[in-house]
């Protein structure tokens, strides 16, 4: 081989390696780090079947607890307080600890079994070698909230509908018309179930990453628990969101004051195609309750 076709030959192999490095960091450059290190020192426990569960109930409660310390010191903090949707009526420890019961009565009586049963009967979960493109990942877990979306809207409208529903089911998450963090689920048995359920399945259904699947369900924690928070930040996902896309609090605070609107958990378009989107006002704490 002559001197300058070995040259040649060298260079194409040199490129095609640099080729083949870069579509492995293109592929894994962001979440393959963060994705070896859970794989190297907690392959364990992300196998584990109740992992998810634990995942969840613990992100539930670390948002609830911030929250709710926010409204114990709302009333002496005028800062925090001013945030609030209901400035003139404080969350009183009566119903922190009524909604709080409920909310313990549920997981002891629902998702503790449900966790030991799988435990007991489900295999453990596999873990792939390579981690999920940010692409796949933020999209995955966008997908998501769009099949859920649809999904609870449908239910949601469906029991508020159907009386026999609303009453047997879906009057209890109504008792407050006044918005805070515990009331996230502040729920009946079937409801918990439901949500819990759909949660679980459209990860598995979009075929999504495990890792996609655990991101989009503290991502859905997290947006419930600031639906239901009682706060207007500015940096609410709602004030983020332009157009009106984003329910968020203020929407779903309309949706306590005025059961026959706003429906949907996340996004705005569903009402909007049904009729039942409703605009909130800042005084919407001191409207009076329609009727169903």
């Amino acid at each position: 081989m002559s001197t300058g076709r070995l040259l040649r030959t060298e260079a194409l192999s040199w490129m095609s390696d640099d080729d083949n490095v870069t579509g492995v960091q293109s592929r894994g450059l962001i979440l393959q780090p963060f994705w070896d290190y859970l794989h190297q020192n907690h392959h364990d426990l992300l196998r584990s079947t109740p992992f998810p569960v634990v995942l969840s109930v613990s992100t539930y409660f670390f948002f609830v607890g911030f929250y709710t310390v926010l409204d114990l010191l709302a009333p002496t903090w005028p800062c925090i307080n001013r945030h609030r949707l209901h400035p003139d009526k404080p969350v009183t420890w009566p119903n922190i600890w009524t909604t709080l019961g409920v909310t313990i009565y549920n997981h002891v009586l629902y998702i503790f079994p449900a966790t030991i049963a799988q435990w007991l009967w489900r295999p453990p979960t596999p873990l792939p070698r390579e981690a999920p493109t940010f692409w796949s990942f933020f999209l995955g877990i966008m997908g998501c909230m769009v099949v859920f979306d649809f999904q609870y809207y449908l239910w949601h409208l469906l029991h508020h509908q159907v009386p026999w529903l609303y009453r047997t089911f879906h009057a209890v998450h109504h008792q407050y018309n006044q918005t805070f963090s515990l009331v996230t689920q502040y729920l009946s048995g079937w409801e918990l179930f439901s949500l819990g359920f759909w949660a679980t399945i459209d990860p598995i259904l979009l075929q999504c990453h495990c890792l996609t699947a655990w991101g989009f369900m503290v991502f859905n924690i997290y947006v419930s628990t600031e639906q239901h928070c009682g706060y207007d930040f500015p940096w609410a996902l709602h004030n983020l969101v332009p157009f009106g896309l984003w329910g968020g609090a203020p929407k779903h605070d309309a949706h306590h004051q005025r059961p026959g609107t706003n429906f949907a958990p996340f996004f705005s378009h569903w009402d909007w195609l049904g009729g039942t989107h409703s605009v909130p006002t800042r005084c919407s704490g001191r409207a009076r309750q329609d009727e169903m």
